[in-house]
C-alpha cells in the first residue's frame, strides 16, 4: 500500500439474544452501507471484508484518509447517520445489543500483512499483492526496520 490509509474495524455483539426486535435493525443497517460504500469509491473506501459470528458481526474496512471516513460518517445525505441515530434511539435504556469501533491510521512502514495459500484478501484487495521474494522475504526488510540480535 503507497502512502497513509485507515484500516477501521466496526461490529456488533448482541447481549440479548431474545431481543431480536433490537438487534436486526442494527444488523440489516451495515450492509445498506457498505453497499452505498461499493457504488460510490470516490467517498473513500477501498476495501471491505464481513464477518459474522455467533453473537454478532464485524466488518473490517479499508480507507484512503481518515478525513474520508470521518465525513462518511458524519454525512447526511449518506445512510451512517441516520443508521447511527436510529441506534441510539432504539438502544436508550438497554443493552441488548452493543457496537464498537476501531481506527487505525496507517503510515508507510508500519504495517505488513501476509498471505500463504489465499486468494486476495483484505489489505492485498484494497491495494496492492507484491510476492515475498528476495529481500521481502522477512518481516524486519518488510517493514524495512534492521534489528540487532
Amino acid at each position: 500500500m503507497e502512502g497513509d490509509f485507515v484500516v477501521f474495524v466496526i461490529g456488533m455483539r448482541v447481549n440479548q439474544l431474545w431481543a431480536v426486535h433490537k438487534w436486526a435493525p442494527v444488523l440489516r443497517a451495515m450492509p445498506r452501507m457498505l453497499r452505498e460504500l461499493f457504488a460510490k469509491r470516490d467517498l473513500g473506501m477501498m476495501h471491505a471484508e464481513y464477518f459474522l459470528g455467533w453473537r454478532g458481526a464485524m466488518v473490517l474496512q479499508y480507507w484512503r484518509s481518515y478525513e474520508q471516513l470521518h465525513a462518511y460518517a458524519h454525512a447526511r445525505d449518506k445512510a451512517h447517520l441516520p443508521a447511527w441515530a436510529a441506534f441510539n434511539q432504539a438502544a436508550r435504556g438497554n443493552q441488548a445489543v452493543g457496537i464498537y469501533h476501531e481506527s487505525y491510521l496507517m503510515t508507510p512502514g508500519s504495517h505488513e500483512s501476509v498471505y500463504a495459500n489465499m486468494p486476495l484478501f483484505g489489505l492485498a484487495k484494497a491495494g496492492k499483492a507484491v510476492a515475498a521474494v528476495g529481500s521481502m522475504q522477512n518481516a524486519a526488510a518488510r517493514l524495512n526496520r534492521s534489528f540487532v540480535g
